[in-house]
């Protein structure tokens, strides 16, 4: 539904193309504390050496986002469902605050992929993939992009230019070939992570799922209203401490033990080993990650083959 779009050769790179083209010298962004670890690092340690300010809103403070808008704001960025907890917002709600005060909303759409939650029709000027997620869906490419007006997008654009963050010829082919399967994908997606989130929740060595779709999800309700599907990432926090995530991370056997999601193989990572690594324990209670957490993404596999590596796996 987005007016333009561009590709880029990462998410990364469409993230950091996307701030610095709309972004100067004494500008603020404001963005969620629960984050993608990169997006985070990206802001918080790289943007200042520009000048640009930054703010961190915790869930709470995004439930009313007016209130985070200052005089020097110029963007917000925020996640729904957030990585990797899948804790959702309020899309339409933080969209009409920042068009009020003249702000910029970007949202990192890749966990809920364009098929689940379409957030220009709730009102967000700017959406950015990570295109080497669902997208491409092969886990053979890296690759980002970014959609919404051509006028706001034109900065952006030259910013692309000078930067040099552009996708070659072969991921763009396969980015094409991906798209095509897009739809009966996600369907799969969304079929098996809501059949492997109900399995984990009924399981006591399970101390809490976090999945949009299941109704004991705290933002279950906001999620039936903004989504039309849940896809197929699910976090879980075994308890115990790092030890005991671990242990059940090296007995996978179905599951690969990989950093990405969204291809049609079923992946498990450890948030505090790859997306959250380097953050301090302040910032992970900040964005409400446990060193005993990990996130799965489940892929085209048989459920019951999925459930049974789980199972096996959560063994003592």
């Amino acid at each position: 539904g987005a007016e333009t779009a561009m590709l880029f050769a990462s998410g990364m790179a469409a993230t950091s193309t996307a701030l610095l083209g709309l972004l100067k010298s004494g500008d603020e962004v404001v963005c969620s504390a629960a984050i993608y670890g990169g997006t985070l690092h990206l802001i918080a340690d790289l943007l200042s050496h520009f000048g640009i300010g930054a703010r961190f809103a915790t869930i709470d403070e995004l439930r009313q986002p007016e209130r985070l808008i200052g005089d020097k704001t110029k963007v917000l960025w925020f996640e729904s469902p957030i990585n990797p907890t899948l804790r959702c917002v309020d899309v339409a709600a933080i969209a009409a605050a920042c068009r009020a005060r003249g702000v910029t909303s970007i949202i990192d759409n890749t966990f809920a992929s364009p098929i689940n939650q379409r957030p220009i029709e709730l009102g967000v000027d700017i959406v950015m993939e990570s295109v080497t997620k669902y997208l491409n869906g092969h886990s053979d490419v890296t690759a980002g992009a970014l959609a919404g007006p051509a006028g706001l997008l034109k900065p952006v654009d030259k910013a692309r230019r000078m930067l040099g963050g552009i996708v070659d010829p072969q991921a763009a082919y396969a980015i094409g070939r991906g798209i095509k399967t897009l739809a009966v994908r996600m369907e799969r997606h969304n079929a098996n992570g809501l059949a492997v989130a109900r399995w984990l929740e009924k399981d006591k060595r399970v101390a809490t799922v976090y999945y949009p779709g299941l109704e004991s999800h705290p933002d279950h309700a906001l999620a039936k209203k903004q989504m039309s599907g849940f896809g197929g990432m699910v976090c879980l926090d075994l308890g115990g401490g790092q030890d005991r995530v671990e242990r059940f991370f090296d007995r996978l056997r179905v599951f690969r033990r990989a950093a990405s999601l969204g291809g049609v193989e079923s992946l498990c990572s450890l948030p505090v080993l790859t997306s959250q690594w380097g953050h301090t324990d302040a910032q992970l209670a900040e964005a409400g990650i446990t060193r005993s957490m990990a996130r799965l993404s489940i892929g085209l596999e048989d459920p019951q083959d999925l459930i049974d590596d789980l199972d096996q796996a959560l063994n003592p």
